[in-house]
């Protein structure tokens, strides 16, 4: 019987944010739905957010933000180039600062308040239009 692949996502926390709280959630959520999980931990580099991608070939990435403060964390993670996998943001993040965010190479941002079962959506879906999955 042919194993079924499941859409791999790594969890990160770039900057000097010390509290993973939200990010474990979430990457404990994304399992509960079926995803393959890879959780970074605090304090990670951009660097090393994308080393983390390639070595274990993910589908995508999310970061776990806490404002705006890591905008150009977002922009030095895209700009390391040669990363497939699809790039988004959540955690206490105010709407009006969602077009920042966008705008900084993020392709969704999750504010506070959005479920699980959105990004679960998003990415299946996201995967799936471009192949990645």
């Amino acid at each position: 019987m042919e194993r079924q692949l499941k859409m791999r996502v790594l969890i990160a926390k770039p900057g000097l944010g010390g509290h993973d709280r939200r990010a474990k959630q979430i990457a404990q959520g994304l399992k509960e739905q079926g995803f393959e999980v890879v959780f970074t931990g605090l304090r990670q580099t951009p660097g090393q957010i994308v080393d983390a991608a390639r070595l274990h070939e993910v589908d995508a990435v999310g970061l776990s933000l806490t404002d705006i403060a890591p905008l150009d964390l977002t922009a030095q993670i895209r700009s390391h180039g040669a990363m497939d996998a699809v790039l988004f943001g959540f955690g206490d993040i105010r709407e009006e600062d969602v077009p920042a965010l966008l705008g900084a190479g993020l392709e969704a941002v999750f504010p506070a308040g959005a479920s699980v079962n959105d990004m679960a959506d998003y990415l299946r879906r996201r995967c799936a239009l471009t192949g990645t999955y």
